[in-house]
């Protein structure tokens, strides 16, 4: 877009005809001869003004108060007191209705704006874990405006002798001392790595461009449409730059190793918990089937007596029959008296034995119950708490867990014989233990 411009002198005579015919401008300076001249114009009363939808005319006079008269678009008329309303208390009606007067003239484009594009070469930043290096770097981009509220702007430059492309200049050093100090600081304010910096290259545009609109509307009376931040450039080449690369990349292979002993360390420690699971679990095992062995050992004791017992008969039986044999006739078929007295010695001693054993056995067999399985022995259970087995509980202890709120009817438990586990409301075997749980205390009464 053109910055500035001056008209031509569109017809002759002694009438002007006062217009802009430029196609993309935002200010724009009025000249009969299309000559740049910084003095005012002598107008003439009659002389047409036409000024198109979106523009504003604004008529500067020559006065220590810097007076104007504004003229929004559309508007096509010709110059008279009428319209003109501070023209009118200016040079009044002494010099009739053809008399001159001077004036600066300006068209403003309300819908058009400037794009000041900006480059800074080579400067250093660095990052606040390495301070001593120090990356050369390159930032383009640009800043666009407009002119929103005129009369602010009208009023803050009040029009004499005004040159936009003055004001494009002191914006473009503005915007570029705001990206310098904003690219330095980056590392620190954002939290962006130097060597990452181009990444957050829309992060930095929107930082930078949260200041600079302020500014603009505050020291320059325009609006910013939009700010670009097209390019951050490090120096690769350097020899900061190459040093940088080398440690973040020392870095990136030591925080690998860590991930990797970390990442072992987990696996071996889920190993060893699942061995020790496992470990836990067997000796449970064989704890229950040791107690199961045990408590049915014990309901058959008196079977077990019987089969000793009779193991004894047999052997005495056998040891009487062979003693027999020894006490017969000797030879020539004579009579042995000393081994037919012991052998009727033994047999009278083993004959109340087997006496003795048959009667016991006799009463054993008629007296012989199993005895009751003892309370707490053979019922027990194994609950999950907090997502781990524990176990096995008696019923008492089963009683003392209601109690302290770690067993409760949605609490799973398993016992030797279930196929799997069961919630504790479904167990009719522990559904009376929630029954027994006592109601809660009653309130303390406040002290008198």
């Amino acid at each position: 877009m053109g910055l500035f411009g001056f008209g031509n002198k569109k017809e002759g005579g002694l009438m002007d005809v006062i217009r802009c015919d430029e196609a993309d401008y935002l200010v724009w300076k009025w000249s009969p001869t299309g000559e740049k001249s910084r003095k005012e114009n002598a107008i003439r009363y009659g002389s047409s003004l036409r000024v198109k939808a979106g523009e504003v005319a604004v008529l500067v006079y020559k006065q220590e108060d810097k007076m104007m008269d504004f003229i929004e678009g559309p508007f096509d008329q010709t110059i008279k007191t009428a319209n003109l309303p501070i023209l009118t208390s200016i040079v009044g009606m002494a010099y009739g209705g053809d008399s001159p007067f001077q004036a600066e003239i300006y068209f403003i484009n309300l819908a058009g704006s400037i794009r000041s594009q900006f480059f800074l070469d080579w400067f250093k930043i660095a990052d606040p874990n390495l301070p001593h290096l120090s990356i050369p770097v390159q930032v383009k981009g640009s800043i666009t405006f407009c002119i929103s509220d005129y009369k602010r702007f009208v009023n803050h430059y009040r029009m004499r002798s005004f040159d936009i492309e003055d004001l494009a200049l002191q914006i473009r050093d503005m915007a570029i001392r705001y990206v310098k100090t904003a690219v330095t600081g980056a590392p620190h304010d954002l939290k962006i790595p130097v060597n990452q910096i181009e990444r957050g290259i829309d992060l930095i545009s929107t930082f930078i461009e949260s200041r600079v609109k302020p500014a603009l509307e505050n020291d320059f009376s325009v609006s910013m449409k939009r700010f670009d931040l097209s390019e951050i450039k490090l120096d690769e080449n350097s020899d900061s730059y190459q040093e940088l690369m080398a440690i973040g990349a020392s870095q990136a292979a030591t925080i690998q190793k860590q991930y990797e002993v970390n990442m072992q360390n987990m696996e071996d420690m889920q190993a060893i918990g699942a061995e020790n699971m496992e470990e836990t679990l067997r000796i449970q095992r064989e704890e229950a089937q040791r107690r199961q062995k045990l408590a049915t050992e014990t309901s058959y004791l008196g079977a077990h007596q019987l089969n000793i017992q009779g193991d004894v008969a047999r052997t005495a039986a056998e040891s009487l029959g062979m003693m027999n044999a020894n006490m017969g006739f000797g030879e020539g078929g004579g009579m042995n008296p000393a081994g037919m007295m012991t052998g009727m010695m033994m047999g009278g001693a083993i004959g109340g034995n087997m006496a003795n054993m048959m009667g016991n056995m006799m009463n054993g067999m008629n007296q012989q119950t199993p005895p009751p399985p003892p309370t707490g022995a053979i019922v027990q259970y194994f609950i999950a708490i907090n997502g781990q087995q524990s176990g096995p509980y008696n019923m008492a202890q089963l009683q003392q867990l209601v109690q302290t709120g770690q067993l409760t009817p949605n609490t799973y438990a398993w016992k030797q014989g279930m196929p799997g586990w069961e919630l504790a409301a479904r167990i009719p075997e522990l559904m009376s233990l929630f029954g027994a749980v006592p109601p809660p205390m009653p309130p303390v009464p406040p002290a008198l």
